[in-house]
């Protein structure tokens, strides 16, 4: 576990989506790239794609036992595989970046709006990279999920 990528990456979300609500929640949208990138302003109560909409407290318990699992799973093994360990890095940073905007604001902050998908932010990007390259390491790089002895 690199708690100083963890740390950065949810520190950028933070301010990014502190920036969204201090000036993009007035304004609503700005259009980056006319008909395709705009800054749009949402408050997301769900998850991806808006579902389970106002189920704050179940994601907020599902997202701390996560977290908590990999966490300790990274800690008991700290002989993984870079690859390995920076994909659960961006997992952990991503999930923890929604959950603080869930418990501090009861939604998440999303404003990246490329039109032709859901409204997402810098900590979906994160869950999303780092849960594909989690996915190609368990399907095609096997190799990559041994645990080096000694450092454990």
């Amino acid at each position: 576990m690199n708690i100083l990528i963890i740390a950065l990456l949810v520190a950028l979300d933070q301010a990014v989506k502190l920036w969204a609500l201090r000036f993009l929640a007035s304004v609503g949208s700005i259009p980056v790239i006319r008909d395709i990138f705009h800054l749009t302003y949402v408050e997301n109560r769900g998850a991806a794609f808006g579902v389970l909409q106002n189920k704050r407290w179940f994601f907020i318990v599902l997202t701390v036992v996560i977290v908590s699992g990999v966490m300790y799973f990274m800690y008991k093994n700290k002989g993984m595989n870079t690859y390995l360990k920076l994909s659960l890095d961006l997992v952990v940073a991503g999930a923890i970046g929604n959950l603080i905007d869930r418990v501090r604001l009861g939604f998440v902050v999303d404003f990246l709006d490329f039109r032709i998908w859901p409204v997402f932010n810098i900590a979906d990007i994160c869950v999303v990279v780092g849960g594909m390259a989690l996915a190609y390491i368990l399907l095609f790089k096997s190799e990559m999920l041994e645990i080096q002895e000694g450092k454990r």
